[in-house]
This record gives C-alpha cells, sequence and structure tokens, in this order.
C-alpha cells in the first residue's frame, strides 16, 4: 500500500523540501547494481542529523511505513530495494566526521562519510581506516553490511574496526552500543548484532572507528600462473606459512583482460594472476616479498611485477577495484549475478576450482576474484537482463557455490551479505533453531516490522 498523504503530511512537517516524491529521485533509489530488481520506493528522505531520523522512524512505526536504509547504493544482494514499497531514508547528508582522536587511534563519524573523505581527513595524522570494500561506499552501509574487502587479510572486517555506534531503533529510540575502550565485557555486545544487520533493526546515525598507522612503506607486485589450481594454491601455502600479507588477490583470465580494459593497454597477460601488497618497516617487507617470491617459483609463477611506485600502485588497485564495471563492458548490455563464498583455506584450492567448472560447463561468461588470504572469492556471471534461462543457470551454480561451502565448514556470504540474494540459504547455514533466535531479536525490536523487511532474516511476517 502506497504511503497515504497523512503521513507524507507529517513527514515533510519534519523535512520539508527534503521528502521527495518525484519519479527521478525514487528511481535512482529504486536501482540496484546486479540483476536484482524491484519497484522503487514510494518516497525519499534526507535527514540531516539524529534527530530526523528518529522522528521519521517515530511516524513510519505508528504508521507501519516500511523504512529502508540508504548510503552509496553499492551492495549487491538487493539490500537496499524497497521490495514492499514505503520510505527509503538517505543518510548522505549526514556526513560530517564529528571527531579525531589520533592519541585514542579512533575516528567518530556521521553514517554518510565514505571511507576515501574519512582517509583524506586523516591524511595529516599519520593514521588510516583501512576497510576497502572496493567501491567508496558508506561507512554506515559498510557496518549495516559487515563489509570487509581487499585489506582483511590483515586488518579483518568492519567488525572488528567498528568500537561503538549511535542507533535509531524502530520506534523512534536512540541507543549507545559500545564504548571507546578497546575491550569490554559488560553485557550483550549489542555493537556486533548491529553490524552486519543489514538495516533490519534499526538505522545507523554514528560510528566510532578504530584506526591504524599508516605504513612506513609499501610494495605490490602482480604474477602470472599458468592454472587457476596453481595460483590459488600459492595462496594457501603463502598464508599457512604465515606470511604477512596486507593484501593479496586472486583474478582469472576473463578479469585480468577487465583490468587490461580499464588500464586502457593490453598489460598483463589473460591469465590467473595474483595482486598482492606488503607494509612495514622496508627490511620487514623486502623479506616479506622475497619470501613469497619463493612460493611463487614453486607453484610455477611468472612475470612477477613489482609497483613500488605509489602513483603505479593506485594504478593497479584502481583497475582491481573497477572490474567489476569492467567486466560488464565484456558483454555489452550485460547485467552481473553476483555472489561470494567463504571457506577455510585448505578448501579453497577446490572451490575456486569447482566454481569455475561450473560456470564453463552452463557455458556461462563471467570472471572470479577474491581476496582469497581469507577464503573469500566473488564470482559475477555475465546475464543478458531478461533472459531467464541464463539468469536461472546463473543463480543454480551461485547455489551450488554455496552448498559447497557449506559442506567443508565455511559460509554462503564472507562479505556480500543476504540481503534477498541469499535469503533462502539462510536456514541452510544456520538451522531453524538459531533462525528462530534470529526472529525473536527482528520481532523484539522491530514488532511492527518496518525496517528494511524482506531481507536478512527469512519468516519474520
Amino acid at each position: 500500500m502506497p504511503i497515504s498523504e497523512n503521513v507524507l503530511s507529517e513527514l515533510r512537517a519534519v523535512l520539508g523540501e527534503r521528502l521527495s516524491t518525484g519519479e527521478s529521485e525514487r528511481a535512482l533509489h529504486g536501482a540496484s547494481e546486479t540483476f536484482h530488481r524491484a519497484p522503487p520506493p514510494d518516497a525519499v528522505a534526507f535527514p540531516v542529523d539524529t534527530s530526523e531520523v528518529s522522528a521519521i522512524l517515530k511516524i513510519c512505526n505508528a504508521h507501519g511505513v516500511p523504512v529502508i536504509g540508504w548510503g552509496t547504493g553499492t551492495s549487491l544482494e538487493g539490500h537496499a530495494l524497497a521490495i514492499h514499497g514505503g520510505l527509503v531514508v538517505d543518510l548522505m547528508r549526514m556526513d560530517r566526521v564529528l571527531e579525531i582522536r589520533p592519541e585514542d587511534m579512533l575516528a567518530v563519524v556521521q553514517p554518510g562519510v565514505t571511507r576515501a573523505a574519512l582517509n583524506t581527513e586523516l591524511r595529516a595524522t599519520g593514521l588510516m581506516f583501512p576497510i576497502d570494500p572496493g567501491a567508496n561506499a558508506s561507512l554506515g552501509g559498510m557496518a549495516a553490511t559487515r563489509a570487509s574487502g581487499t585489506t582483511a587479510v590483515r586488518y579483518g572486517t568492519m567488525r572488528q574496526n567498528v568500537l561503538a555506534l549511535e542507533v535509531v531503533l524502530a520506534d523512534g529510540r536512540v541507543i549507545r552500543t559500545g564504548t571507546r575502550a578497546a575491550k569490554s565485557s559488560a553485557g550483550y555486545d549489542l555493537t556486533a548484532l548491529m553490524v552486519g544487520s543489514e538495516g533490519t533493526l534499526g538505522i545507523i546515525t554514528e560510528l566510532t572507528l578504530r584506526l591504524y598507522g599508516q605504513p612506513e612503506d609499501v610494495s605490490a607486485a602482480v604474477c602470472a600462473f599458468p592454472t587457476l589450481t596453481e595460483a590459488v594454491t600459492c595462496v594457501a601455502q603463502t598464508m599457512q606459512m604465515g606470511i604477512p600479507m596486507a593484501r593479496i588477490e586472486f583474478m582469472n583470465p576473463l578479469a585480468m583482460r577487465a583490468i587490461n580494459l580499464e588500464l586502457g593497454v593490453e598489460r598483463y597477460p589473460e591469465k590467473p594472476h595474483l595482486l598482492v601488497e606488503f607494509t612495514g618497516s622496508p627490511d620487514s617487507v623486502r623479506a616479506d616479498a622475497e619470501a613469497f617470491g619463493a612460493v611463487v617459483a614453486e607453484n610455477h609463477g611468472e612475470g612477477f611485477e613489482w609497483a613500488s611506485d605509489r602513483d603505479d600502485r593506485n594504478r593497479l588497485w584502481a583497475a582491481r577495484h573497477a572490474s567489476y564495471t569492467a567486466s560488464l563492458k565484456l558483454r555489452p548490455g550485460a547485467t552481473g549475478v553476483v555472489t561470494d563464498i567463504c571457506v577455510p583455506m585448505s578448501e579453497l584450492p577446490g572451490a575456486v576450482a569447482a566454481a569455475a567448472a561450473d560456470m564453463e560447463e552452463a557455458g556461462i561468461f563471467g570472471n572470479i576474484v577474491g581476496h582469497v588470504g581469507d577464503g573469500n572469492f566473488h564470482t559475477l556471471m555475465l546475464v543478458e537482463p531478461g533472459n531467464e534461462a541464463e539468469i536461472a543457470d546463473a543463480k543454480r551454480i551461485a547455489r551450488r557455490m554455496a552448498e559447497r561451502a557449506l559442506k567443508v565448514g565455511g559460509t554462503i556470504s564472507g562479505e556480500h551479505g543476504v540481503g534477498i540474494g541469499k535469503l533462502d540459504l539462510m536456514r541452510d547455514q544456520h538451522g531453524e533453531d538459531a533462525i528462530a533466535a534470529m526472529q525473536a531479536i527482528k520481532r523484539a525490536l522491530d514488532p511492527n516490522n518496518i525496517m528494511n523487511p524482506g531481507k536478512l532474516v527469512p519468516g519474520v511476517n
């Protein structure tokens, strides 16, 4: 049911012209990065502070209006689609860095601050926020989806790097979770509950984040391998040897074609590649690189190319991050069925090989990339919009990947999250009793089920 004029009037009393029902604004906030589709929301709100978010939720809760939080809109599993209509709350005008405490190595930010904007603000301090999911995502969205990315092998995910939150609950109450202390054993960990809740329990309006010192020296390298198995085996052996990597990424031949396209030059052969980065003192970087080079040689790696210059490194990682959009250009007009899984390191070579075999057998054109240092990899399967047979094949491959991950003690998603795309897999991973516990938490905090309904937790009415 569309939002009534009475409710819109109440919302306008809070927001004025920062409530939009315009077609273009609704369409922009009804789009998805991947093949997931839904009608646009009924309206879009642009709050500028916590009090406005609280007022919005009080109104929507009283009238049973669905509320969907929105950051930069870069999620991949349909997290921010208004599948039941309702109001999208765009938080990108809440974009202030509220406090930087170098002596405590933390920053306090509003949810609309992006990771790049925060790191720009931090340059003069000698500190950085390292979590890098690829897209220049908002930090509120990164917390809501428990994002990680290329540096997770060294710095962990948002779960390890969010110290405290301010959250507006479904009924408009504002709570604070966590502290500025490095650790706490006082009560339930509500911060961890909210990180990864995908907007189903409340809206994050403030984050306290852990910061790190900028490394003294950084060096990156690219190397090619004859086969996918040799490349991924090299990763597993590197991690088992304890070589401290800042990043280690796997790219299949099609992904390397996309990187060449993004760079505008045929720089790398279309073979399986690893992209790696070492950080630390110059001596430690040199020693780590030499140890890694020996593992590469054992696995028949070739074309070992160093990028110690900052601009060269930035171009390399920018091309890696752009591989999704560049890959779409390899099949003009295509959309992507994107998925990820995470498995124990010992199972990584077999999981990647099985996914590649499934794609080849089905004749699906796509790439495989991965933050493989922690057993996490992604597939992008390029399909024709509206081609139900192709989409069905791609979704079947994604399900088989998830099932294989669960069979070896892995997870259906290492970082993309659940949204609507993996909702039907949640019971497979967690079982009925654990799902019932999640449902109980959802109903306790959001009894009217207005917070991003139809996402993350199956079976909530």
